[in-house]
């Protein structure tokens, strides 16, 4: 079996950060989205994967996976216009070639290990898996219809203005190669793109053994600046261990689960977990709340800090109350004057905010 993850798209509702980085490399608890699908591949035991990218931000993808600690087998595939998953599929078909495949959407988080569901598709030699999670409110997601006692799906809709269910699709895929015949004949849907969901309705429709596996805990979509806050609340919630590197003075008081990396600094700071902090960071005459990550090479002083996140190389200094922010590479948001207020933020990178 082989992995296909989608790393491709212009991550348009997180601009301005992603004019400058792909969604994919945001980070979540200060690590970036897409190393989390990775170790998901590694879990389940999946050690070649195609990686669908995108001409503008291709080569960014290609640098952050160089280190590879997973060990996997990379080849990287050219996707020159974003024209559906199912063209995607299409588009790394030489090589997928006849291997069964687990489809996995870089800017996607999931709570529960893909490794049971590839097992599951084995086992009972299915043609398809999909992941579901019951929402609030289908009507932004492809929608399915699923058999109660059997787990079979019987029917699948894009975008549906009337959803027949709230089961909406998650962004990992099981198939077998007979999905590039149904893609082959595939036609484009009115927004001029190859539905996934089309797909997926033909092979049902052609008798297809098509199952659907409903997750029980979280799934986050990580497209907008709130997905990240809350993908970063939620992986140092359930992920964060207490482990203290840093060098801490006396004065400083570090509570619950907080991690902080090697070479940092805490000077005069209270530090509430679950939080996460990188290597060369100083804190000094800081709060840091929970539900915190900051990147590397940070600097927060004489400020409070609580459910953000901080990208690399980023100073913090004399801000009263930064909460729910996200705030990208080496910015800078300060106060020189003004009223004490809390403030909500989504900063690109090489910014400079300043407060009256």
């Amino acid at each position: 079996m082989k992995a296909l993850v989608l790393s491709g798209g212009k991550g348009t509702r997180l601009r301005p950060l992603t004019h400058t980085l792909p969604k994919q490399l945001l980070p979540v608890a200060a690590k970036p989205i897409l190393y989390f699908v990775m170790e998901q591949i590694k879990e389940a035991g999946i050690s070649e994967v195609g990686v669908i990218i995108a001409p503008e931000t291709g080569e960014m993808i290609k640098e952050s996976l160089q280190e590879n600690p997973w060990q996997h087998r990379f080849t990287f595939i050219m996707q020159d216009k974003p024209m559906g998953l199912a063209h995607a599929v299409k588009t790394a078909q030489d090589f997928l070639q006849d291997d069964s495949f687990l489809m996995y959407l870089g800017d996607n988080l999931i709570g529960e290990s893909v490794k049971s569901f590839v097992d599951v598709f084995v086992k009972e030699n299915l043609d398809s898996i999909i992941l579901l999670k019951k929402v609030a409110d289908p009507r932004a997601f492809g929608v399915a219809v699923v058999d109660e006692e059997s787990g079979r799906v019987l029917r699948l809709i894009e975008k549906p203005k009337k959803p027949p269910s709230d089961l909406a699709l998650v962004g990992v895929y099981l198939f077998n190669s007979s999905i590039h015949s149904i893609i082959a004949d595939l036609k484009p849907s009115a927004r001029g793109e190859l539905e996934i969901t089309d797909a997926i309705q033909n092979l049902v429709a052609a008798q297809g053994k098509v199952k659907a596996h409903i997750l029980e805990k979280w799934w986050l979509d990580t497209g907008k600046k709130d997905d990240i806050i809350e993908a970063n609340r939620m992986v140092l919630d359930e992920f964060t261990q207490r482990d203290i590197r840093a060098s801490v003075d006396n004065n400083s008081n570090i509570a619950g689960r907080v991690f902080i990396d090697s070479s940092s600094v805490v000077e005069n700071s209270i530090i509430r977990g679950p939080s996460k902090i990188g290597k060369n960071v100083v804190v000094k005459n800081a709060y840091i709340g929970p539900y915190t990550s900051i990147s590397d090479g940070c600097l927060i002083e004489n400020s409070a800090v609580e459910c953000s996140v901080i990208l690399e190389d980023s100073k913090i200094i004399s801000v009263e109350h930064l909460d729910e922010s996200l705030i990208g590479k080496q910015s800078i948001v300060t106060k020189h004057k003004g009223i004490k207020k809390s403030l909500k933020l989504m900063v690109g990178d090489d910014a400079l905010v300043e407060l009256p």
